[in-house]
C-alpha cells in the first residue's frame, strides 16, 4: 500500500510540473500573474511558520518557540545573517524552555 501511495504522489508531481511547463509564455508576461508568482511561496512559508509555531495538533499553544520566532524576526530585521538568525532563535527558546 505504501508503494502504490508513493507511485501516485510521483506520478501526481510530475503531471503538475509537466502542467507548469505548458502554459503559455502569454499568460505567465500577465503582471497579476507574475505579483502572485513572486508572493505565493512567502505566504506558504508564513502559513507553515504560523502553524509550526503556535499549533500542537488541534490546540493554539504559546509557549518558548513563539519566544524564538520573535528573536529572529528581530535578528532579520537587523540584517543578521542566517546562521546567527538561528542560532539566537535556538538560544532564545532553550532558555525559555529552561526557566
Amino acid at each position: 500500500m505504501t508503494w502504490a501511495a508513493l507511485l501516485v504522489a510521483a506520478v501526481g508531481c510530475y503531471l503538475l510540473k509537466l502542467a507548469g511547463l505548458s502554459v503559455p509564455a502569454k499568460v505567465l508576461e500577465n503582471p497579476l500573474v507574475d505579483r502572485v508568482a513572486d508572493l505565493l511561496p512567502v505566504a506558504l512559508l508564513s502559513a507553515l511558520i504560523g502553524v509550526q509555531v503556535l499549533g500542537d495538533g488541534s490546540r493554539l499553544v504559546l509557549d518558548a518557540r513563539l519566544v524564538g520566532l520573535g528573536v529572529a524576526v528581530v535578528a532579520l530585521l537587523l540584517r543578521a545573517p542566517f546562521i546567527v538568525v538561528v542560532f539566537s532563535a535556538a538560544l532564545a527558546a532553550a532558555l525559555v524552555r529552561l526557566l
